[in-house]
Formats: structure tokens, sequence, C-alpha cells
């Protein structure tokens, strides 16, 4: 290892938690002390293991599929949305249901019946498997076609080339998804865009930071899941833009002390549904190993905030309500 003078960390700012997930995060926490435990979590409500174990210990009981919450019961959806169908199972089974769906994550849901509407072939830039895509699928299945990548352009087939538009996974890597569609646009040169980005503003400002910082990184540690798409696009995104090594933890302990070898500086950021204490662990497990020169790389301010899923809110006020 280097000499401790030398020894520093660059953090990235901005990094951690963006406003739909901890929107989705206080939404389960606010439903267990206004209902009661257990509350059922269809999925992981965000992506990140330390969330999930936390939430558990509170008294929320985590399944995949609907049919597995009880009649009559609470069930919260995940941030990264369901398809309608989810929904009709829920009424099928006489759930109550809180949707913590990311605003954003509606956003292009939303999108999706428009232009479904409207007849165009949807085709939607995203990772096969992840839970947004398959909620953003299902609003539209006969019209929306999933390219995964700039490799999976050649495959797609569609209707009428002159109606077609693409829409987007939120916790892309941008660089990526916007080559996807330079060779979509290469294909179908009337394809129509978004009426704006689908690539959630703090997906793009994790990575913008990332860029800044990796040039001078000779290791950039990344907090975050493994099944956290935009946690793993930062690994990517940091050995894009010049960071000599790049890994992903969930925890502190995680870290193998030989990535330290010869390393001056190390980059580190955190995916957006990882909460602040996991970085703080990092630190200082880094400060203990001579790491304790601290430099913020900010590049963007955060001010959004989304207020709490309809149904809580009209329970919380019926019962504030009920106390004067």
């Amino acid at each position: 290892m280097s000499t401790s003078a030398q020894r520093r960390v660059l953090l990235a700012a901005p990094r951690g938690y963006c406003a739909g997930v901890d929107r989705a995060v206080i939404a389960v926490e606010k439903a267990l002390e206004q209902y009661g435990a257990p509350i059922y979590v269809r999925k992981q409500i965000v992506h990140n293991k330390y969330v999930v174990q936390t939430l558990e210990k509170k008294g929320a009981i985590f399944v995949d599929e609907t049919e597995e919450v009880p009649e009559g019961s609470i069930v919260v959806f995940s941030a990264h949305g369901v398809a309608p169908s989810v929904h009709d199972e829920a009424r099928v089974g006489k759930l109550a249901t809180v949707d913590a769906t990311c605003p954003l994550v509606t956003k292009v849901h939303k999108e999706a019946v428009r232009f479904a509407d409207e007849d165009y072939d949807i085709l939607l830039v995203g990772h096969e498997g992840h839970e947004e895509v398959i909620g953003t699928m299902g609003e539209a299945p006969d019209r929306i076609h999933l390219v995964d990548g700039a490799e999976d352009v050649a495959n797609v087939q569609v209707r009428d080339e002159s109606k077609v538009v693409w829409l987007s996974q939120t916790t892309l890597s941008v660089d990526e998804t916007m080559e996807t569609v330079g060779e979509l646009k290469k294909r179908f040169p009337l394809l129509v865009s978004p009426p704006s980005d689908d690539i959630c503003y703090a997906t793009q400002n994790r990575q913008v930071a990332v860029k800044q910082l990796a040039p001078e990184a000779d290791l950039l540690i990344v907090v975050g899941s493994k099944n956290s798409s935009n946690s793993v696009r930062l690994v990517e995104v940091g050995l894009e833009y010049g960071a000599k090594a790049a890994h992903l933890v969930d925890f502190a302990e995680e870290i193998d002390e030989a990535w330290l070898d010869g390393v001056t500086t190390v980059g580190l950021t955190s995916g957006a549904s990882v909460p602040e204490v996991l970085v703080d662990g990092v630190l200082e497990f880094l400060a203990a190993r001579g790491y304790d020169t601290v430099e913020t790389v900010k590049t963007a301010e955060e001010h959004l905030t989304f207020s709490l899923p309809k149904e809580l809110r009209r329970d919380l006020r019926a019962e504030a309500a009920g106390k004067l």
C-alpha cells in the first residue's frame, strides 16, 4: 500500500437514496406504524439487501408473488412498478394495496399506455427480467418490444416503421441507452422520442459524479446490491471513464484488502437505493487503513421529493382528523 500521507478518498455527490427510494422505504415504515405488522411487500421494496433486512426486522414480509399474500392483508408494491395484471390479482385476493411505485416509473407506464392507444410499436430499452421492465411491458404487452442493448437492435420487428417510439428503463447507463437509441434511429429514421428523458435524474446525476472522479481513482468502490441495476451501471461507468479498478459491495466487510495494494486514491459512491449508513461504514473501513483524507466531488444538487402513496396519505389524514 502507498504511504499514508498520500492516501485519500474522492466521495461522489450526489450519491445514495433518490426521492423514489426514500418515498418507497418510508411508505413501508409508515404502513407498519399505521396498520401494524405484518405488512406484506411484493418483491424487494428497493434493490438493497440492508434495506430489506431492516424492514423485515420491523415486521415487513417480502413475497415474490401476490398470491402468496393472505386474503384480506395489506400489500405494498415496490418502487419498480407492477403490471396491471398484478393490481387485478390483488383485487381477486381482496388485498388492500399501497402502491409505492416511483413516480418517474409511473411516468414511463403512462407513456406506454398513451403510445399503445395511439397504435405505436413501443421499443423499450432495458434489461430482460428486470422488475421495472416486466411492469412496463405489462401495460401493453402486444405493442412493447424489449431492446436489450445496441446488439439487440437487429432483432427488432415492427408493424409500421412510421409509427415507432422508444422508451427506457429508468435506471440504465445514459451512454449505453443513447448508443442503443442511435442504432434504433439508423434502422427506424422516423423513430419518435419520449416527451422527456426516461432515465431518472438520480441515475444520471450519480453517473455524472462518477465520470468526474473516475480518472483520478486507482480504485472505485460502489456501495450497492448486485440486483440493483443503477449500482451495477456505476461500476461500468467508472471503468469506462478511467477508474483503474472498480468493485460493487453491499457492506464494508466485503472489501478485499488486496484491492488497496498500491492504491493512492479511492473513489467512493453508492447506488440510488443505498442508505448513507453503509457509505459511512466504508469510510470508517478506509480511514482505519490510512485513507482519512476525504474530498467531496459534487456535480449536482438534489432537492426533489415525492409525497407518500395516496392510500397512505388518505389513512394518515383520517387518523389525524379522528384525533382532533
